[in-house]
């Protein structure tokens, strides 16, 4: 899975200095109701994920450690590694920290069915351990839905979101008189009357590349009122829905993309929106960055940012996240948690907001204005994240094998890209994944 940004560490730096230098706009001080100082003179391993949101928590490092006297020692991996780290402390029923940084869309289901995490659903109601603004009620459904397992309780809190949206080139749109689509037939209709392959101009750009372009597929597939996985846990990828999803994965990628398309993820699809020549880009909100920025882009300031156009049964918009959780074999399970409310809470939303380095799940930081004001991506950028976090719905299935998954009928849709008949390429994936599925829940 990519991350939600993927800037050089020298520009994310950069950004997070100026940030600084220019005083947080939306700081709030610690709630006074809280004890921070209880656990003074306890010492907090944390397993990071290294990416720019894991740096904004290491940058800030020092003051949750004068807040608290709580002294943290962290450490954060490349995501792969972290995965097979984790998996193999948390198996062994001993692990080396406290606290654990984790990929939801991927790790969610083999932590709940290890039992790796604390539940901390006690910890929210006692007030002198969390902040009162702190509720559930500020958090995007997705986000709660990743945060809480197959019985309602509170294993981890949501720390950063991706909710995919369309980036839209204005000034193509503009040229053949056509507005922000809609609904599909709209999106599909309008790249194909922006495509001109004799000026290198195509309609529409997304992943292709096989693993990577999966997502693509579900997050169409939600705009039918499907998801690859039924809630009684039977895959429903061979649907008259998700058929017609992979029909329109199918035809937005051979008749509007740019040739080579099969070859693309997520930093291909980018680079070429970034020439000027794409009219639409679906994939992850976090990308937006490098898009305002003009010693990358040849398209600031003409790029608008859309909310997921309506599907024929609904209006979704794709979420993936990361949260941050206690580990149930901890034994410092309170001074934990309050590092872990310290990463979601208020300032530090802002911080990763203001950053560009990724967007927090709580709604109230996202709307709030003071906040808002120290963001540098355009307002739309902004809105279309608001917006999209009130009609989120989680884009891949919550199962342990989601690689496996990804892997299987990603083959599948690059050779839909190669004209195969995708309710073939559907039925061979199913009968392919349905094993690996049934292993996996054993």
């Amino acid at each position: 899975m990519a991350s939600f940004i993927n800037p050089t560490r020298r520009h994310f730096m950069a950004g997070t200095a100026a940030v600084g230098a220019a005083s947080l706009l939306g700081i709030r001080t610690a709630s006074a109701s809280v004890d921070w100082k209880r656990f003074a003179g306890t010492t907090l391993e944390v397993n990071l994920i290294k990416s720019p949101r894991s740096e904004t928590i290491l940058k800030n490092l020092s003051e949750f450690e004068a807040l608290t006297g709580i002294k943290v020692n962290a450490e954060a991996t490349p995501e792969q590694q972290q995965r097979q780290k984790t998996t193999i402390e948390l198996s062994s029923g001993k692990p080396s920290f406290d606290v654990v940084h984790l990929s939801y869309h991927v790790q969610k289901r083999q932590f709940e069915k290890g039992g790796w995490l604390a539940d901390i659903s006690g910890f929210l109601k006692d007030p002198s351990l969390t902040d009162p603004s702190l509720t559930e009620s500020d958090f995007a459904e997705a986000g709660l839905a990743f945060a809480k397992d197959s019985n309602g309780v509170l294993r981890s809190l949501p720390f950063s979101v991706d909710y995919w949206i369309i980036y839209w080139n204005k000034t193509l749109f503009e040229k053949k008189g056509l507005s922000y689509p809609t609904n599909f037939d709209e999106m599909a209709q309008a790249a194909e009357a922006l495509t001109d392959p004799s000026t290198n101009t195509y309609g529409f750009v997304a992943r292709g590349l096989k693993n990577a372009n999966t997502p693509v597929w579900t997050t169409l597939m939600l705009g039918y009122s499907m998801t690859p996985l039924g809630p009684d846990g039977k895959l429903r990828t061979t649907s008259d829905e998700a058929v017609a999803a992979a029909k329109l994965y199918q035809r937005l990628m051979t008749k509007s993309a740019p040739p080579g398309v099969s070859g693309f993820n997520w930093a291909e699809a980018q680079s070429a929106f970034l020439q000027g020549k794409i009219g639409m880009w679906l994939d992850g909100v976090g990308f937006a960055p490098p898009i305002e920025n003009p010693e990358k882009s040849r398209v600031v300031g003409q790029i608008g940012y859309g909310i997921m156009p309506k599907g024929p049964k609904a209006q979704a918009a794709a979420t993936t996240g990361d949260g941050i959780g206690v580990v149930a074999a901890s034994k410092n399970k309170e001074a934990a948690y309050l590092f872990c409310q310290w990463v979601i809470s208020h300032d530090m939303g802002a911080r990763l907001l203001q950053a560009g380095a990724g967007v927090p799940f709580r709604q109230s930081v996202l709307e709030d204005q003071k906040v808002r004001q120290g963001v540098t991506m355009p307002s739309a950028w902004l809105d279309a994240v608001v917006g999209s976090g009130k009609v989120s719905q989680l884009a891949l299935p919550v199962i342990i094998p989601v690689t496996e998954f990804r892997d299987i009928y990603g083959v599948g849709l690059t050779n839909m890209i190669g004209g195969a008949d995708p309710a073939s390429e559907l039925k061979n994936a199913t009968a392919q994944f349905e094993p690996v599925l049934a292993r996996s829940e054993g």
